[in-house]
Protein backbone atom coordinates (compact mmCIF):
# COMPACT_ATOMS: atom_id res chain seq x y z
CA UNK A 1 0.00 0.00 0.00
CA UNK A 2 2.84 2.17 0.47
CA UNK A 3 4.00 4.16 -2.59
CA UNK A 4 7.63 4.29 -4.10
CA UNK A 5 9.63 7.47 -3.18
CA UNK A 6 9.61 9.62 -6.80
CA UNK A 7 12.79 11.10 -7.35
CA UNK A 8 12.34 14.70 -9.06
CA UNK A 9 14.34 14.88 -12.36
CA UNK A 10 17.12 17.24 -12.39
CA UNK A 11 16.97 20.41 -13.70
CA UNK A 12 19.42 21.53 -17.19
CA UNK A 13 22.93 22.45 -15.83
CA UNK A 14 24.01 26.08 -16.19
CA UNK A 15 25.88 27.07 -19.90
CA UNK A 16 29.06 28.72 -18.84
CA UNK A 17 30.26 32.03 -18.86
CA UNK A 18 31.56 33.04 -22.30
CA UNK A 19 35.15 34.37 -22.37
CA UNK A 20 35.17 36.81 -24.97
CA UNK A 21 33.78 40.67 -24.58
CA UNK A 22 30.28 41.36 -25.58
CA UNK A 23 28.55 44.26 -27.22
CA UNK A 24 25.67 46.26 -26.26
CA UNK A 25 23.07 44.32 -28.09
CA UNK A 26 24.69 41.13 -26.95
CA UNK A 27 24.44 42.25 -23.09
CA UNK A 28 20.88 43.09 -23.61
CA UNK A 29 19.92 40.29 -25.31
CA UNK A 30 22.05 38.07 -23.33
CA UNK A 31 20.06 39.62 -20.06
CA UNK A 32 16.19 38.94 -22.11
CA UNK A 33 17.38 35.57 -22.50
CA UNK A 34 18.19 35.14 -18.38
CA UNK A 35 15.32 36.95 -17.14
CA UNK A 36 13.39 34.60 -19.51
CA UNK A 37 15.24 31.73 -17.97
CA UNK A 38 14.68 32.45 -14.66
CA UNK A 39 10.72 33.50 -15.06
CA UNK A 40 11.09 29.62 -16.80
CA UNK A 41 12.26 28.60 -13.50
CA UNK A 42 10.15 30.38 -10.96
CA UNK A 43 7.16 29.48 -13.11
CA UNK A 44 8.34 25.71 -12.49
CA UNK A 45 9.12 26.12 -8.74
CA UNK A 46 5.69 27.81 -8.07
CA UNK A 47 4.32 25.03 -10.08
CA UNK A 48 5.95 22.21 -7.92
CA UNK A 49 4.34 24.32 -5.20
CA UNK A 50 1.21 23.89 -5.85
CA UNK A 51 1.68 20.45 -6.89
CA UNK A 52 2.39 19.61 -3.32
CA UNK A 53 -0.24 21.56 -1.87
CA UNK A 54 -2.38 20.19 -4.13
CA UNK A 55 -1.09 17.09 -3.17
CA UNK A 56 -1.41 17.98 0.83
CA UNK A 57 -4.91 18.88 0.33
CA UNK A 58 -6.13 16.11 -1.49
CA UNK A 59 -4.74 13.87 1.12
CA UNK A 60 -6.29 15.45 3.99
CA UNK A 61 -9.80 15.29 2.11
CA UNK A 62 -9.14 11.89 1.65
CA UNK A 63 -8.72 11.26 5.35
CA UNK A 64 -10.08 14.51 7.23
CA UNK A 65 -9.82 12.38 10.43
CA UNK A 66 -6.44 11.74 10.22
CA UNK A 67 -5.23 13.28 13.89
CA UNK A 68 -1.28 13.86 14.92
CA UNK A 69 2.10 12.54 13.02
CA UNK A 70 2.60 10.00 11.21
CA UNK A 71 3.08 6.36 12.70
CA UNK A 72 5.43 4.35 13.67
CA UNK A 73 6.59 1.23 16.03
CA UNK A 74 8.56 3.46 18.34
CA UNK A 75 5.07 5.56 18.79
CA UNK A 76 2.76 3.37 18.82
CA UNK A 77 4.42 1.87 21.76
CA UNK A 78 5.15 4.41 23.79
CA UNK A 79 3.93 5.38 27.33
CA UNK A 80 3.06 8.51 25.68
CA UNK A 81 1.86 9.82 22.03
CA UNK A 82 2.20 13.51 20.62
CA UNK A 83 -0.59 14.90 22.22
CA UNK A 84 -0.86 16.58 25.76
CA UNK A 85 -3.72 15.24 27.84
CA UNK A 86 -6.08 16.69 30.59
CA UNK A 87 -8.45 15.36 32.54
CA UNK A 88 -11.85 15.76 34.06
CA UNK A 89 -13.51 13.74 37.08
CA UNK A 90 -17.51 13.12 36.44
CA UNK A 91 -19.41 12.42 39.53
CA UNK A 92 -21.65 9.80 39.74
CA UNK A 93 -24.58 12.43 41.14
CA UNK A 94 -24.18 14.20 37.98
CA UNK A 95 -25.02 11.48 35.34
CA UNK A 96 -27.60 8.74 35.27
CA UNK A 97 -27.49 5.21 33.46
CA UNK A 98 -23.72 4.87 34.82
CA UNK A 99 -21.68 5.65 37.61
CA UNK A 100 -19.37 8.43 36.60
CA UNK A 101 -15.80 8.30 35.76
CA UNK A 102 -12.51 10.44 34.31
CA UNK A 103 -12.58 12.11 30.98
CA UNK A 104 -9.10 12.09 29.39
CA UNK A 105 -8.91 14.80 26.45
CA UNK A 106 -6.56 16.07 24.47
CA UNK A 107 -5.89 19.53 25.85
CA UNK A 108 -5.17 21.61 22.46
CA UNK A 109 -8.22 21.89 19.76
CA UNK A 110 -5.86 23.37 17.08
CA UNK A 111 -6.54 19.67 15.60
CA UNK A 112 -10.34 20.28 15.55
CA UNK A 113 -12.62 17.36 17.12
CA UNK A 114 -11.40 13.77 17.90
CA UNK A 115 -13.41 10.14 18.29
CA UNK A 116 -14.02 9.11 21.45
CA UNK A 117 -13.95 5.95 23.54
CA UNK A 118 -15.92 4.37 26.77
CA UNK A 119 -13.85 2.08 28.54
CA UNK A 120 -15.74 -0.02 30.99
CA UNK A 121 -13.90 -2.13 34.12
CA UNK A 122 -14.93 -5.51 34.87
CA UNK A 123 -16.82 -7.37 37.66
CA UNK A 124 -16.17 -6.11 41.45
CA UNK A 125 -13.74 -3.69 40.03
CA UNK A 126 -13.50 0.36 39.80
CA UNK A 127 -12.29 2.78 36.85
CA UNK A 128 -8.64 2.49 38.28
CA UNK A 129 -8.22 -1.07 37.18
CA UNK A 130 -8.72 0.16 33.37
CA UNK A 131 -7.31 4.30 33.91
CA UNK A 132 -3.67 3.73 32.39
CA UNK A 133 -6.14 3.55 29.24
CA UNK A 134 -6.76 7.08 29.93
CA UNK A 135 -3.78 8.72 29.19
CA UNK A 136 -2.42 5.94 27.14
CA UNK A 137 -5.12 6.56 24.10
CA UNK A 138 -5.74 10.44 24.60
CA UNK A 139 -2.04 11.31 23.88
CA UNK A 140 -2.86 9.59 20.81
CA UNK A 141 -5.76 11.87 19.74
CA UNK A 142 -9.05 10.47 21.57
CA UNK A 143 -11.32 11.54 24.05
CA UNK A 144 -11.48 8.38 26.67
CA UNK A 145 -13.60 7.91 29.58
CA UNK A 146 -12.71 5.30 31.92
CA UNK A 147 -16.27 4.70 33.98
CA UNK A 148 -17.61 3.30 37.24
CA UNK A 149 -20.12 1.32 36.70
CA UNK A 150 -23.40 1.64 38.58
CA UNK A 151 -22.63 -1.55 40.72
CA UNK A 152 -19.58 -3.50 40.84
CA UNK A 153 -21.74 -6.40 40.29
CA UNK A 154 -23.02 -5.33 37.45
CA UNK A 155 -23.43 -8.02 34.32
CA UNK A 156 -22.62 -7.71 30.81
CA UNK A 157 -25.87 -6.79 29.42
CA UNK A 158 -26.02 -4.32 31.74
CA UNK A 159 -22.41 -2.65 31.37
CA UNK A 160 -23.04 -2.61 27.70
CA UNK A 161 -26.23 0.23 28.38
CA UNK A 162 -23.58 1.77 30.81
CA UNK A 163 -20.46 2.35 27.96
CA UNK A 164 -23.66 3.64 25.45
CA UNK A 165 -24.85 5.95 28.30
CA UNK A 166 -21.67 6.71 28.87
CA UNK A 167 -21.09 7.88 25.52
CA UNK A 168 -24.06 9.63 25.17
CA UNK A 169 -22.92 12.01 28.16
CA UNK A 170 -19.90 12.79 26.85
CA UNK A 171 -21.62 14.29 23.48
CA UNK A 172 -24.55 15.63 24.37
CA UNK A 173 -23.89 16.90 28.10
CA UNK A 174 -20.34 17.01 29.17
CA UNK A 175 -17.81 19.98 29.33
CA UNK A 176 -15.61 18.55 26.40
CA UNK A 177 -18.73 17.69 23.46
CA UNK A 178 -17.84 20.16 21.58
CA UNK A 179 -14.36 18.55 21.03
CA UNK A 180 -15.86 15.11 20.21
CA UNK A 181 -17.31 14.29 16.63
CA UNK A 182 -19.88 11.99 17.62
CA UNK A 183 -20.11 9.97 14.49
CA UNK A 184 -17.00 8.37 15.67
CA UNK A 185 -17.43 6.62 18.78
CA UNK A 186 -15.56 3.21 20.37
CA UNK A 187 -15.93 1.17 23.37
CA UNK A 188 -13.61 -0.82 25.19
CA UNK A 189 -13.91 -2.52 28.54
CA UNK A 190 -12.25 -5.61 31.05
CA UNK A 191 -13.64 -8.72 31.86
CA UNK A 192 -17.68 -8.05 32.35
CA UNK A 193 -16.62 -5.27 31.02
CA UNK A 194 -15.43 -6.78 27.60
CA UNK A 195 -18.33 -8.54 27.70
CA UNK A 196 -20.36 -5.24 28.11
CA UNK A 197 -18.19 -4.21 25.02
CA UNK A 198 -20.01 -6.98 22.74
CA UNK A 199 -23.20 -6.41 24.06
CA UNK A 200 -22.54 -2.32 23.47
CA UNK A 201 -21.67 -3.33 19.55
CA UNK A 202 -24.50 -5.60 19.52
CA UNK A 203 -26.97 -3.03 20.71
CA UNK A 204 -25.53 0.16 18.46
CA UNK A 205 -24.14 -0.55 15.04
CA UNK A 206 -23.21 2.64 14.52
CA UNK A 207 -20.04 2.15 16.95
CA UNK A 208 -16.44 2.21 14.32
CA UNK A 209 -14.84 0.16 17.50
CA UNK A 210 -15.16 -2.34 20.13
CA UNK A 211 -12.29 -4.05 22.35
CA UNK A 212 -12.62 -6.28 24.78
CA UNK A 213 -10.04 -7.27 27.00
CA UNK A 214 -10.12 -11.37 28.51
CA UNK A 215 -13.91 -10.78 28.02
CA UNK A 216 -16.31 -13.08 29.88
CA UNK A 217 -20.11 -13.28 28.81
CA UNK A 218 -22.48 -16.33 28.92
CA UNK A 219 -23.42 -15.47 25.50
CA UNK A 220 -20.47 -16.63 23.35
CA UNK A 221 -22.34 -15.69 19.60
CA UNK A 222 -22.25 -12.37 18.34
CA UNK A 223 -23.21 -12.86 14.42
CA UNK A 224 -25.34 -9.30 14.94
CA UNK A 225 -22.32 -6.93 15.28
CA UNK A 226 -21.42 -4.95 12.72
CA UNK A 227 -18.48 -2.81 14.22
CA UNK A 228 -15.35 -3.57 13.28
CA UNK A 229 -14.36 -5.56 16.52
CA UNK A 230 -10.46 -6.65 18.13
CA UNK A 231 -10.68 -9.31 20.69
CA UNK A 232 -7.93 -9.70 22.93
CA UNK A 233 -7.79 -12.88 25.32
CA UNK A 234 -4.75 -14.60 27.17
CA UNK A 235 -3.07 -17.78 26.70
CA UNK A 236 -3.53 -18.14 30.82
CA UNK A 237 -6.77 -16.76 31.55
CA UNK A 238 -8.30 -19.26 33.90
CA UNK A 239 -11.65 -16.90 34.64
CA UNK A 240 -12.25 -16.49 30.76
CA UNK A 241 -10.25 -18.83 29.01
CA UNK A 242 -9.91 -17.94 25.53
CA UNK A 243 -11.69 -21.92 24.50
CA UNK A 244 -14.60 -20.90 26.24
CA UNK A 245 -14.93 -16.94 25.64
CA UNK A 246 -12.75 -15.11 23.36
CA UNK A 247 -11.75 -17.64 20.96
CA UNK A 248 -15.47 -18.61 20.44
CA UNK A 249 -16.78 -14.94 20.47
CA UNK A 250 -14.27 -14.08 17.38
CA UNK A 251 -15.38 -17.34 15.50
CA UNK A 252 -19.37 -16.22 15.95
CA UNK A 253 -18.39 -12.77 14.47
CA UNK A 254 -19.67 -12.46 10.77
CA UNK A 255 -16.61 -13.05 8.16
CA UNK A 256 -17.33 -9.91 6.57
CA UNK A 257 -16.49 -8.34 9.01
CA UNK A 258 -13.29 -6.05 10.14
CA UNK A 259 -11.74 -8.27 12.97
CA UNK A 260 -9.05 -9.81 15.00
CA UNK A 261 -8.47 -12.26 17.62
CA UNK A 262 -4.71 -11.26 19.74
CA UNK A 263 -4.00 -13.80 22.32
CA UNK A 264 -1.43 -12.61 24.23
CA UNK A 265 1.57 -14.62 26.02
CA UNK A 266 2.73 -15.35 29.21
CA UNK A 267 -0.63 -13.56 30.28
CA UNK A 268 -3.36 -13.81 32.98
CA UNK A 269 -7.26 -12.59 33.40
CA UNK A 270 -5.85 -9.42 34.97
CA UNK A 271 -3.06 -8.48 32.58
CA UNK A 272 -5.57 -5.84 30.98
CA UNK A 273 -5.10 -4.03 34.03
CA UNK A 274 -1.59 -3.23 34.18
CA UNK A 275 0.16 -1.00 31.28
CA UNK A 276 0.87 -3.49 28.25
CA UNK A 277 2.74 -2.46 25.27
CA UNK A 278 1.14 -5.05 23.24
CA UNK A 279 -2.28 -3.96 24.26
CA UNK A 280 -1.62 -0.74 23.54
CA UNK A 281 -0.43 -1.19 20.40
CA UNK A 282 -2.77 -2.81 18.58
CA UNK A 283 -5.65 -1.24 20.29
CA UNK A 284 -4.37 2.45 18.96
CA UNK A 285 -4.05 0.53 15.54
CA UNK A 286 -7.27 -0.70 15.17
CA UNK A 287 -9.34 2.59 16.92
CA UNK A 288 -6.62 4.72 14.59
CA UNK A 289 -8.02 2.51 11.75
CA UNK A 290 -11.50 2.21 12.29
CA UNK A 291 -12.54 5.64 14.43
CA UNK A 292 -10.10 8.30 12.40
CA UNK A 293 -10.34 6.19 9.63
CA UNK A 294 -7.01 6.53 9.27
CA UNK A 295 -5.15 4.18 7.05
CA UNK A 296 -1.61 4.97 7.71
CA UNK A 297 -2.49 2.60 10.59
CA UNK A 298 -3.14 -0.72 8.34
CA UNK A 299 0.42 -1.49 8.37
CA UNK A 300 0.56 -2.71 11.81
CA UNK A 301 -2.68 -5.22 11.35
CA UNK A 302 -1.79 -6.52 7.86
CA UNK A 303 0.24 -8.69 7.08
CA UNK A 304 -1.35 -10.38 10.55
CA UNK A 305 1.42 -9.82 13.25
CA UNK A 306 2.89 -12.87 13.56
CA UNK A 307 3.75 -15.31 17.08
CA UNK A 308 6.56 -13.50 19.67
CA UNK A 309 7.29 -13.34 23.03
CA UNK A 310 4.12 -11.16 23.41
CA UNK A 311 1.63 -12.74 21.24
CA UNK A 312 0.44 -16.45 21.56
CA UNK A 313 -1.74 -16.09 18.32
CA UNK A 314 -3.29 -13.68 16.27
CA UNK A 315 -5.98 -14.08 13.48
CA UNK A 316 -8.02 -11.90 11.52
CA UNK A 317 -8.39 -10.47 7.91
CA UNK A 318 -6.99 -7.12 6.72
CA UNK A 319 -9.12 -4.02 6.99
CA UNK A 320 -12.07 -3.58 4.37
CA UNK A 321 -10.47 -0.80 2.00
CA UNK A 322 -13.88 1.43 2.00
Amino acid sequence: MQQPNRALPAGPEPSPRRPHRLTGRLVRAGLAVLLAAGGLVAAQATGAGAVTTRTVSAQAAANPYERGPAPTVASIEATTGPYAVSTSSVSALSVSGFGGGTIYYPTSTADGTFGAVAVSPGYTAYQSSIAWLGPRLASQGFVVFTIDTLTTLDQPDSRGRQLLAALDYLTQTSSVRSRIDSSRLGVMGHSMGGGGTLEAAKSRPSLQAAIPLTAWNLDTTWPEIKTPTLIVGADGDTIAPVATHSEPFYASLPSTLDKAYLELRGATHFTPNSSNTTIAKYSISWLKRFIDNDTRYEQFLCPLPQASLTIAEYRGNCPHTS
